[in-house]
């Protein structure tokens, strides 16, 4: 099944986690991880809020809909070395993931959005924009346009931090005792970079309980805005023979837990690592 979709206004939060507080991965897909300048191994996760317009499929081209969505992924390499992103849990509202789940084959959960439209309204002079997702609890950040900035990690500039989490042809959605991929163009977009501050973050310390338990959730790596992306992407079964482990679905937080962050922009240093590695 082939979708087409225009995806706006796409904010992007990146973290480089403790990769042992991670959920392990089915097989045989590798976690990218890195070694920082503490000698702790870390790998990258991400939270990418953003609307669907017009998503449609050859089927049925004069129905589209247009909807918020949120997804919380990590970065990978698949048995056959092509970088990917296998998604933890993808958050929608409640008419559409029916069916999400059961015409496109997709995990889904429930949430509810509070988006801005940054590209309607791109002053970089305002205060910034406010995004809230809430399923049990929220996520909550505020974001503004700055300089770009990112930390530690095994890229020597922006565009080579842009280009580890953008430039991934495969992803994978693990639901009970499946695996589905989907394969992926990435036209160049525009892309801002983002000052951003993590308001609330219990949404996120639900979906990775084993991170929050180690402290406040960190400060981002990364963060930029992406005014529009044309998506198009291709799902297809992947035989269960090699799924060995199923990633666990994020359960829902009926705390509030606040927990501010500090900017990631201004005084993010760069910090040599080492290469990448990947999860055995």
């Amino acid at each position: 099944m082939r979708l087409r979709s225009l995806v706006q206004d796409a904010l992007y939060l990146n973290w480089a986690l403790p990769a042992a507080a991670l959920p392990p991965l089915p097989r045989p897909l590798r976690l990218d991880a890195f070694i920082d300048g503490d000698g702790e191994r870390r790998a990258f996760a991400s939270a990418l809020l953003f609307r669907h317009r017009g998503v449609r499929s050859p089927l049925l081209p004069f129905l589209r809909v247009s909807y918020p969505q949120m997804n919380l992924r990590l970065y990978a390499h698949d048995g056959d070395g092509v970088p990917c992103v296998v998604f933890l849990d993808m958050l929608m509202p409640w008419w559409v993931v029916p069916a999400v789940r059961w015409v496109a084959e997709q995990p889904a959960s429930v949430a509810r959005f509070d988006y801005p439209r940054p590209s309607r309204d791109p002053d970089p002079e305002r205060g910034g924009w406010v995004w809230q997702a809430r399923r049990g609890g929220c996520l909550e950040v505020t974001a503004r346009r700055g300089a770009p900035a990112w930390g530690d990690g095994p890229f020597g500039s922006w565009q080579e931090t842009v280009r580890f989490f953008r430039e991934r042809p495969r992803g994978y959605l693990a639901d009970d005792d499946r695996t589905r991929r989907f394969e992926t163009e990435h036209p160049a977009v525009e892309v801002w970079p983002m000052v951003a501050d993590v308001l609330d973050a219990s949404l996120l310390a639900a979906a990775l309980p084993r991170v929050a338990a180690q402290g406040a959730w960190p400060v981002p790596h990364s963060a930029w805005l992406c005014p529009e992306i044309p998506l198009a992407f291709d799902l297809a079964l992947v035989p269960a023979v090699d799924v060995e482990a199923t990633l666990p679905r994020a359960a829902a937080s009926t705390r509030s837990v606040s927990t501010r962050s500090a900017s990631p922009g201004g005084g993010a240093e760069r910090t040599p690592a080492s290469a990448i590695l990947r999860q055995s």
